[in-house]
C-alpha cells in the first residue's frame, strides 16, 4: 500500500511539473505569444532553430525528472510523517552515475552544436561578396563583384518622429526605427559572403532571420555567410552599444529573385553613371539648396539637429558656426576628411560630390548663416581627388 501511494504521488507530481513546463516553455510558441527564437529564412537559421529546440527539450526533460523526484521526496518523506533522514557520507556508485550521465548528455549535445558552429564559420564556395562597414550611425554596403556601393541610413519619417518636440506620433510611422532609405538588396538562392568591419567604433550587424550576428570592429574584418531561401523583407539593427544614437541604426534586407536582382544591379549602374554626369555640370543655387536640405536631413541632422543647433559638447551647432561661415575650403575638408578624435566622420567616401556640394551649400546658407556661397560638385571632386 505504501509503495502504491508513493507511485500515485510521484505520478501526480510528474504530471503537475510536466504541465508547468509546458505552460512556461512550449505553449507560448503556439498561441500567438511568440517568445521563442526566430526560425529564420536560411539553412543556417533553421539548423540553429532545430538545435535550439532539441537542447530546450533535453533541458525540459531533465527539469521535469529532477523536480518530480525533488517534490515527491518532499511530500512523501517529510518529518511530519515520521521519516528520519538517512545517515551516510557518500556513495561511490551514485557519484559515478551522476558524473557519467551528465557527461554523456553534454557530449551528445556538443556533437550537433559543433557541427553547426563549423558550418556557420565556413563561407567557402560563396557566389558573391558584400562588404559591410559600420559608421555612426549608418551602414555602407559594397558589392565587390558587381561594383555597386551605397550608404544606408535611418528612413526620413522615422528620423523625424524620433526628434524631441517633433509632434509626430511614432506609432503612426510604419516600421518605426526599423526602416532605411536604401535597403540592402540580395538575391535568393545564392551563397553570399559578408565581410564586416567598422570605420569608427564597434558595431554589430544583426538580422535575426539569418540566424547569426557579427561584430563590426575597426581594423578587423569578420566573415559570415547566408543563403536566403525565401524572397521578402528582413529587418535588423546594430546589436552593439555604439554611441548616443545607437538605436537609430537599422538594417533592412530586400531578398529578391535572381532576375529582379540583375535588373536592380543594372539600375544602380545607370544611377552611378548619372551621378558621375551630374557631378560634372554646374548647379544653380536653388537646386543645391533643395538637394542639400534632403541630404542634411538624412546624413547630418542626427548629430547637428534639424535646426542646426547641435547637441553640445559632442555635436556643435552649425548655426553661426565659425566653420560653416568661415573659409570655404576649410569647411569642405572637414566634411571630406572628418575630424580625428571627434564624432565628425569623413564623408568623402560615403557621399557623392553632388550630395556633399549640396549639403555644404545648404548649411552655409541655412539656420541664419548667410554666406551666399555656392559649392559645386566639381569643387568637391577636385579637393577629394587631391
Amino acid at each position: 500500500m505504501k509503495k502504491q501511494n508513493t507511485f500515485i504521488v510521484g505520478l501526480a507530481v510528474l504530471v503537475a511539473v510536466s504541465v508547468a513546463f509546458w505552460l512556461m516553455l512550449v505553449a507560448p510558441m503556439y498561441t500567438g505569444n511568440e517568445i521563442n527564437m526566430t526560425r529564420g529564412v536560411s539553412s543556417l537559421s533553421r539548423e540553429h532553430y532545430s538545435l535550439h529546440m532539441i537542447i530546450l527539450w533535453v533541458c525540459a526533460v531533465i527539469g521535469i525528472l529532477v523536480f518530480t523526484a525533488m517534490f515527491t521526496s518532499i511530500v512523501l518523506h517529510r518529518k511530519s510523517k515520521g521519516h528520519e533522514p538517512a545517515q551516510f557520507s557518500h556513495s561511490t556508485k551514485a557519484e559515478i552515475v551522476w558524473t557519467i550521465i551528465p557527461v554523456l548528455i553534454l557530449i551528445a549535445m556538443a556533437i550537433p552544436a559543433t557541427s553547426a558552429l563549423v558550418k556557420m564559420e565556413t563561407p567557402t564556395g560563396a557566389e558573391m561578396t558584400v562588404k559591410v562597414t559600420g559608421f555612426q550611425w549608418k551602414w555602407k554596403y559594397e558589392y565587390l563583384e558587381d561594383e555597386v556601393g551605397f550608404v544606408s541610413t535611418l528612413a526620413a519619417d522615422s528620423n523625424a518622429a524620433r526628434q524631441l518636440g517633433s509632434g509626430i506620433d511614432p506609432t503612426s510611422v510604419d516600421n518605426y526605427l526599423l526602416a532605411v532609405d536604401k535597403p540592402l538588396v540580395l538575391p535568393v538562392g545564392r551563397k553570399i559572403k559578408f565581410l564586416i568591419t567598422a570605420d569608427d567604433v564597434i558595431h554589430a550587424w544583426w538580422v535575426p532571420a539569418f540566424g547569426w550576428k557579427r561584430d563590426a570592429v575597426p581594423g578587423f574584418i569578420n566573415e559570415a555567410w547566408v543563403r536566403i531561401d525565401e524572397p521578402g523583407t528582413y529587418r535588423g539593427q546594430c546589436a552593439e552599444l555604439c554611441g548616443k544614437d545607437h538605436g537609430f541604426m537599422p538594417i533592412v534586407v530586400e531578398a529578391v529573385e535572381e532576375d529582379e536582382y540583375v535588373a536592380w544591379v543594372e539600375s544602380q549602374t545607370v544611377a552611378h553613371v548619372a551621378a558621375t554626369e551630374e557631378a560634372q555640370r554646374a548647379w544653380d543655387f536653388d537646386e543645391l539648396m533643395d538637394r542639400g536640405e534632403s541630404v542634411y536631413a538624412s546624413q547630418c541632422a542626427t548629430c547637428h539637429q534639424d535646426d542646426g543647433q547641435g547637441l553640445a559638447p559632442a555635436f556643435p551647432a552649425l548655426a553661426g558656426s565659425t566653420v560653416a561661415t568661415g573659409p570655404l575650403e576649410e569647411h569642405i575638408r572637414v566634411v571630406l576628411e572628418g575630424r580625428e578624435g571627434t564624432a565628425m566622420q569623413a564623408f568623402g567616401d560615403l557621399l557623392t560630390p553632388s550630395d556633399i556640394a549640396a549639403a555644404l551649400t545648404y548649411t552655409r546658407n541655412a539656420f541664419g548663416n548667410e554666406t551666399g556661397d555656392v559649392v559645386q560638385p566639381s569643387d568637391i571632386a577636385g579637393i577629394n581627388k587631391g
